[in-house]
């Protein structure tokens, strides 16, 4: 019986569903994290009656063909990139982003990551780097006897040193936009990198045109909406309860079909 395995699809796509929702719920307060969506497509159709074909002799066509699904699979699991809130945190190392743009990353490896996360520390020799010791790129080091770190909406990066009054430039923050920013690839750790479904970065200088601005002394918080999430949780469980309900039924007519052989 197809009902069986077209139930199975449907149980299998509503498992995907559920765990998409979960990992947005689990990441509602992981800063920069963007909520993500799971889609779905019908499979191939068998044809029982194929539409546009001929039932006669005279050339008479069939106007409604009879087609079985065969059910549904998962197509894509798409990041929803809208602009979460801004949390002031007074810290004078977190960045956010208004507006379009990820901050770069150098990895261990030499390979550039992107992120939304802009909770920065200093490693031991004064470069800015992430949570994980990884450096912003272009690399900025701010000196040891700076006193004060100040970043304009531009990406400047200026420290007061003792003993002089005047802003000193250590280095220019660089954010960078992709054609298709749901071509990235996510590798944890609130990094993403660069595919060939993404394009190519495009790197330019914080509010200019295309390129949002730097905040000082916030963090961009998760876009996850949990009564959403929790209400696409329940219609996923309740699609998955009803897909079990068309096994139970074709398992009853199977059982009716076995007992009329007896």
């Amino acid at each position: 019986m197809r009902s069986l395995d077209i139930a199975g699809t449907g149980m299998q796509a509503q498992q995907t569903n559920v765990e998409t929702i979960s990992n947005n719920i689990a990441n509602m307060t992981t800063t920069g994290y963007k909520r993500s969506r799971a889609e779905f497509q019908d499979l191939i159709y068998q044809d029982m009656r194929r539409v546009g074909t001929s039932s006669s002799d005279t050339g008479t066509i069939v106007p409604a063909g009879a087609q079985v699904g065969l059910g549904v699979k998962t197509a894509a699991i798409y990041r929803i990139n809208e602009q979460g809130s801004l949390e002031q945190t007074s810290n004078s190392l977190d960045f956010a982003i208004q507006g379009n743009g990820y901050f770069q990353v150098t990895l261990p490896s030499g390979q550039l990551a992107y992120t939304r996360d802009g909770t920065f520390s200093l490693s031991n020799d004064g470069t800015i780097v992430t949570s994980d010791g990884y450096a912003v790129s272009p690399a900025i080091v701010v000196p040891s006897n700076a006193q004060s770190v100040s970043v304009d909406q531009s990406g400047q990066v200026n420290v007061t040193v003792a003993g002089q009054t005047t802003p000193q430039l250590v280095g220019q923050l660089q954010i960078a936009t992709f054609a298709n920013e749901n071509g990235l690839a996510a590798m944890g750790q609130n990094l993403f990198t660069q595919t060939a479904a993404s394009g190519d970065p495009i790197v330019g200088t914080p509010d200019t045109t295309g390129f949002g601005s730097v905040m000082q002394g916030y963090v961009e918080n998760s876009n996850v909406n949990v009564v959403s999430e929790i209400t696409d949780l329940i219609t996923a469980q309740r699609a998955y309860e009803m897909n079990s309900k068309v096994i139970t039924a074709s398992d009853d007519m199977m059982q009716t079909l076995t007992n009329l052989g007896r």
